[in-house]
């Protein structure tokens, strides 16, 4: 597999990322340095819990062989998390099912807005 330079590299503040050597090696790269703030540990959480999952629900299982296979794979995978699979922190539905009851009820709270406006004789855009 082809790999390429990364324009940007993020991480914590963890001594082996904030090291001289490998500083020295991402600017001699050319690679642009981005860390997270002193004591934001907790900023990436979400995002953490979102790759292990990831990993551990597919790309550990399929060991794609080409970028075409990763690409695909990962497409397919995230219309099924996004979807299909229960989430016991959305008391057990998929992120779709909370989204789009969320929607509707916005939707719905809009329309009873602009009936009241209208009764009222007032107009809401």
């Amino acid at each position: 597999m082809h790999r390429r330079r990364p324009e940007i590299f993020n991480s914590d503040q963890g001594s082996q990322f904030t090291s001289e050597p490998f500083v020295r090696v991402l600017e001699q790269s050319q690679i642009k340095i981005s860390m997270d703030g002193r004591g934001r540990a907790y900023d990436n959480i979400f995002i953490e819990r979102l790759w292990r999952t990831v990993k551990y629900e597919n790309l550990y299982l399929r060991e794609y062989e080409t970028m075409v296979e990763a690409t695909m794979g990962l497409r397919n995978y995230f219309e099924f998390y996004n979807q299909e699979r229960l989430h016991q922190s959305l008391d057990y539905q998929a992120p779709a099912e909370v989204y789009q009851a969320r929607s509707r009820r916005a939707v719905g709270i809009a329309a009873v807005a602009r009936r009241a406006a209208l009764l009222r004789g007032k107009t809401l855009s």
